[in-house]
């Protein structure tokens, strides 16, 4: 696919449309409270790998509506000091996989925190293992449009939720330096990570690679690739139900919590990226609210954006805002 949105220029000064609901502020900080009246209950069981450089953890703590999250701690094997923390999102569909398959970050001296997303992980991947015990109205096939219905139903509620608490959960284990923590993801990843960010005002730093759930208004219009596309799907059957669905996932959308971010944050976007529009992801640059932030651009590649590349750019940039 060539080149389909905005030229470069006017993606460097674009804003999105999306209307900021009055009550977000007062929304999130309810589910959070709410939240936070299980015990987090963080709990890290060592597991034999044949691996030697590294330790692992299997990782369980309580979530959204006191909901048990799995995750992997991955650390380096000489640690005995606190680290440097990334704390790990992954991509729609996708779960926690096997626990080698997180590797980079502990070898390059950081600890490792990685959450499973709920009711996910069957798409892609090692898998996941964590479910989703709450159920929805009628919805598309796909997570995008579960409890759409009300800001309050919603899935990715739940999963923001659960996110945060994952950064709880990972500043709780004596190898991780709570003050030295980024949350870091691609695309769903990504999209979770800027929410983390926007909801966590103490994170070190947030590194979202072309990230998902941004700018709904636009990115449910400008291209037809799933998992937008689920949300036009579902408002073909629902006909006339469009300003109460982009109502509520105005709640949800990474460019109201971008206007909170207090954290330095490298982003990358692919130019040609039907999943998650280039436009969609420069509102969530543009709207991030700390000035220390770059965005890395990849002029002809589509959802894959920078790959190893970008990987290799994060290892440069994250170790001196940790």
């Amino acid at each position: 696919m060539a080149l389909f949105d905005l030229p470069l220029d006017e993606l460097r000064d674009y804003r999105s449309a999306s209307a900021e609901p009055e009550d977000f502020d007062a929304f999130w900080a309810k589910t959070l409270q709410e939240a936070r009246e299980h015990e987090l209950d963080a709990r890290f069981e060592p597991i034999e790998t044949a691996l030697k450089t590294v330790k692992i953890y299997d990782v369980t703590f309580a979530g959204f509506g006191g909901h048990p999250i799995t995750g992997w701690l991955t650390v380096p094997a000489w640690a005995n000091s606190p680290l440097p923390t990334v704390v790990g999102f992954v991509g729609y569909g996708g779960g926690r996989g096997l626990p080698h398959t997180h590797l980079l970050w502990a070898s390059a001296g950081f600890a490792h925190f990685v959450m499973d997303t709920r009711g996910q992980g069957s798409a892609w991947g090692g898998g996941g293992e964590t479910p989703d015990p709450v159920g929805s109205g009628p919805a598309f096939p796909g997570y995008m449009t579960r409890g759409v219905d009300a800001p309050e139903n919603y899935y990715y509620r739940r999963v923001f939720t659960d996110a945060v608490r994952a950064v709880e959960a990972a500043r709780s284990h004596p190898l991780v330096d709570a003050a030295r923590v980024a949350a870091l993801g691609g695309s769903q990843g990504g999209g979770i990570t800027i929410a983390v960010g926007g909801l966590v005002p103490d994170l070190a730093a947030i590194v979202p690679d072309v990230p998902f759930l941004c700018d709904f208004p636009r990115s449910t219009t400008i291209t037809d690739r799933s998992p937008y596309r689920e949300i036009g799907n579902y408002l073909k059957t629902h006909r006339g139900h469009t300003a109460d669905i982009l109502r509520t996932l105005s709640y949800f959308d990474g460019v109201h919590f971008a206007a909170r971010g207090r954290a330095p944050a490298l982003f990358s976007v692919g130019l040609e990226d039907q999943t998650c529009p280039p436009s969609s992801v420069f509102a969530a640059f543009n709207a991030w609210a700390h000035d220390d932030k770059q965005i890395e651009v990849y002029d002809f590649n589509d959802h894959e954006g920078g790959g190893p590349y970008q990987e290799a750019a994060q290892l440069r940039w994250l170790p001196a805002h940790l």
